[in-house]
């Protein structure tokens, strides 16, 4: 059985939030991982864009959650702590979100450290498949990009290629280059899904399944994906999201019906440069669903 939800820490305070349409923005990324905005930057840009309840889910890393919750405060805007950790499930790289839980949970820090450990590993792997095809120098261009160097990754590489000349975008980077079977693409072995549930169920947050539309399992793979995250105590999906196209918003809002879970909502904003969709500028979650921040509205951290 799953552990219970730990009570919400001093800090948190509680907000009304009941409503399917509110504008929350609860998946994007900062300096801290692979965005280029600081926590700081990316509250003001939520408010400037009328976000009404924000996260700041950072890949693998909790240590910008503090700098982001003084400055949503500060701006009165209401706010969850997230995380986005890598797991591996049936040989694909999935991202669970999590959001509400306590930053400061040992468990949850460490188990993080140790998803990031082998990055730099992969990094360098990565670089010299970049040489063998004639580029040299990728994993030191790549760190000029990385504003924590233990959560080096492929977008840094895909910034540094694009700024050299190498390709016109980061699309184009990753066509060519980063993915499977590409001269620069290395697996990396994550967390379990177990994990990583566990992790943020046990820090008193609720773990969400993120962009499933990314992934393109099968149907079968997709319904143990589901099945297996909720036998572990996962308890909601992302239906909107900056990946994914109108028709998957259609097909994660029957999947979250069908499996009885919460339903939510984030951008995955990166960089203004890169993203597919702004902080904010989001459609609605269907007003059928349940929000996954109605279920964890003792967790906001209220407004100063």
């Amino acid at each position: 059985m799953p552990a219970a939800r730990r009570a919400p820490a001093a800090y948190n305070g509680s907000v009304d939030i009941q409503t399917t349409d509110l504008n929350a923005d609860l998946h994007c990324h900062s300096v801290v991982s692979d965005g280029t905005l600081t926590p700081e930057d990316l509250a003001a840009r939520a408010k400037a864009n009328g976000v009404a309840l924000w996260a700041l889910t950072d890949h693998d890393e909790v240590g910008g959650q503090h700098r982001a919750m003084a400055a949503a405060r500060a701006l009165d805007l209401p706010y969850l702590t997230g995380a986005e950790i890598s797991v591996t499930f049936a040989g694909i790289t999935v991202h669970i979100v999590g959001l509400g839980f306590d930053p400061d949970d040992r468990q949850l820090v460490d188990g993080l450290a140790a998803t990031r450990g082998g990055r730099e590993a992969r990094a360098r792997e990565m670089a010299a498949g970049l040489a063998a095809v004639g580029i040299p120098g990728a994993y030191e261009g790549a760190l000029k990009y990385v504003g924590n160097p233990e959560l080096i990754s492929r977008t840094h590489f895909a910034r540094h290629l694009v700024d050299s000349g190498v390709c016109n975008d980061t699309s184009e980077v990753f066509r060519r280059f980063l993915t499977d079977g590409r001269p620069g693409y290395v697996p990396h072995r994550w967390a379990t899904l177990g994990d990583a549930v566990r992790w943020i169920r046990d820090a008193g947050g609720m773990a969400v399944i993120a962009h499933p539309g990314r992934y393109k399992f099968t149907p079968t793979e997709e319904y143990a994906l589901f099945t297996e995250f909720m036998a572990h105590g996962g308890e909601a999906v992302e239906v909107i999201t900056g990946s994914h196209t109108a028709a998957d918003f259609v097909k994660y809002a029957d999947m979250a019906d069908e499996f009885d879970l919460y339903a939510s909502r984030g951008s995955d904003f990166h960089s203004p440069d890169e993203s597919h969709i702004d902080l904010g500028r989001l459609p609605p979650l269907p007003a059928r669903l349940k929000p996954v921040w109605t279920a964890l509205a003792a967790r906001v951290v209220a407004p100063a």
